[in-house]
């Protein structure tokens, strides 16, 4: 008789053990899929943001691109010619200038 008390007693020991083990894990496997669907959100949201940054950096490297090609044509003689006719009027000697009627 002492026996089957005993053995009731540790049968129920064990399955409240494997209840609340199974607690347990349930908990753990809820916390792990929320903090897992942040860290997708927050991976979704740094693509976007790698992505604006990727078009940026191409802006600039064109950008870059056309100051350096406006920097060779400023150290040409046909920039100077062109900014000595409209700053300060100049002409070669002998030229004639046209002038519209309407300026």
């Amino acid at each position: 008789m002492a026996n089957r008390a005993r053995y009731k007693r540790r049968r129920f020991q064990n399955t409240a053990g494997v209840v609340w083990a199974s607690i347990v894990v349930l908990i753990l496997v809820l916390v792990v899929s929320i903090k897992s669907v942040g860290l997708m959100k927050k991976a979704n949201e740094y693509q976007v943001k790698e992505a604006t940054l990727q078009s940026q950096i191409e802006v600039e490297q064109l950008r870059s691109q056309e100051i350096a090609e406006f920097e060779k044509y400023t150290q040409t003689r046909k920039y100077i010619e062109d900014t000595a006719r409209d700053k300060l009027g100049l002409v070669y000697p002998g030229e004639i200038i046209f002038k519209n009627e309407n300026n």
